[in-house]
């Protein structure tokens, strides 16, 4: 990896495209400590250290910090993300919207620009939910708490997402990789530090000793070690292409696979199970504190995302997920049908039906590995805090996210530097 950006570095055109991806990020950090008008950030700050292991501290991570501080990027690209996802599966339901992703550059263009509008609108909903949050939990958080407060502070928020949005459209035209990834990867690595400095206040206080904090460190190298194996892993199914003559020349001939990735959905079976997960608990936010005791506290802490009932809950909904993302992503009947018109076969299986069946079969197989690999990486956080004790929330939505775009923007610089360096057939 380091070699890579070595390489594209010395390229003066890759070299422009890495600073600017660099000013982008510099511009979200810098936004990311702007405060919003009428909040009290040490009010909520004290209120995120209180409840780091619950919903808001997983937001606080995405945000890299935002979300604890009330900056204006405190929502950051979360209501894009869930704008994306929730349009990918309207052009699968909706036959107008599949026709137009099939259109090309132009059908493309359009269902971005209804992202974009999504995205506001879901931008309006969750600062509303946020300032519901701050006006109902802790109202010492806001002065003075009128309507106008509330208009301002939702509007902020809003357009904040707006031109978080815009950056990452930036980085993604004119620098390298994803936009929307690497702002989520930014601000992902900015709670780093942090997290380094609250491991060694663990230790001072006494709660960490040194056995300890070695073991989390080397789990947490392992992880990482796992997640990066389990990324790049796929399952290669052999393809024969028949020959066949077509006037002089003689076509096919030649071997290649299909290659079915373990871990085929990515992180969105964990965003779509997280958003449903913690729903009750958000709920539970909305309204007047329980009184210990109470069938409403019972309940709380039954939902809340450091119990058991909440992790096995969240297993179980990420394999559920996993299952119905692939089976949108990936048809193996299509894709059979492909193979039978271009002539290609598996070796020792018929064509047709027959080839779609063992395809599906492989597919099964691989997706339960798969399933089972995102759902250990998102409840392991929520073990360590229970087994240790300790307050810690190091989400595998993180993790997943942080080596995937590292992997994804690495690939992006290797293929580059490749089109640059072949010479082509004429010379």
């Amino acid at each position: 990896m380091v070699e890579t950006i070595k390489n594209a570095w010395s390229i003066p055109e890759l070299r422009k495209k890495i600073l600017f991806t660099i000013l982008m990020i510099v511009i979200f950090r810098i936004g990311s400590v702007i405060p919003v008008p009428y909040i009290d950030p040490v009010a909520m700050n004290a209120f995120m250290e209180a409840t780091g292991g619950t919903i808001f501290g997983f937001l606080d991570t995405l945000t890299g910090g935002a979300f604890a501080s009330a900056t204006i990027f405190a929502l950051s690209i979360t209501p894009y993300i869930n704008a994306s996802i929730i349009m990918q599966l309207l052009t699968v339901a909706i036959p107008a919207l599949e026709r137009l992703a099939k259109e090309g550059v132009e059908g493309r263009k359009k269902i971005a620009k209804y992202t974009r509008y999504l995205t506001v609108l879901i931008g309006l909903l969750m600062g509303f939910a946020y300032y519901m949050v701050l006006r109902n939990q802790f109202d010492a958080v806001l002065y003075p708490n009128n309507v106008f407060v509330a208009f301002v502070i939702i509007l902020t928020f809003t357009a904040g997402t707006a031109f978080i949005m815009w950056l990452g459209e930036q980085i993604t035209e004119y620098g390298i990789g994803n936009g929307i990834s690497i702002i989520l990867f930014a601000g992902i690595i900015s709670r780093g530090p942090a997290m380094v400095k609250s491991v060694m206040a663990m230790n001072e206080s006494g709660q960490l000793n040194v056995l300890t904090t070695i073991i989390l460190i080397v789990v947490a190298v392992l992880i990482v070690a796992f997640v990066v194996f389990m990324t790049n892993a796929e399952r290669r199914i052999p393809v024969q292409y028949a020959k066949r003559v077509v006037g002089r020349k003689m076509y096919g001939g030649q071997s290649t696979h299909i290659p079915l990735k373990v871990n085929m959905s990515g992180v969105l079976p964990i965003i779509f199970a997280s958003s449903i997960v913690s729903l009750p608990e958000l709920i539970g936010r909305f309204l007047p504190a329980p009184e210990v005791g109470s069938f409403g506290y019972f309940v709380l802490n039954l939902i809340s995302s450091s119990s058991w009932f909440y992790a096995v809950l969240y297993f179980l909904l990420i394999i559920f997920f996993n299952f119905f993302y692939v089976s949108i992503q990936f048809n193996p009947i299509e894709v059979a049908n492909n193979l039978k018109k271009n002539g290609g076969f598996v070796p020792g299986i018929r064509p047709g039906k027959p080839t779609s069946d063992y395809i599906g079969k492989i597919l099964s197989k691989v997706t339960v590995i798969g399933a089972i690999f995102l759902g250990l990486i998102a409840v392991l956080p929520i073990f360590f805090s229970r087994a240790l004790g300790l307050n810690l929330y190091f989400g595998g939505t993180s993790l997943l996210i942080v080596v995937g775009v590292a992997l994804d923007t690495v690939k992006q610089m290797e293929s580059q530097m490749l089109m640059r360096h072949y010479k082509g057939f004429l010379e």
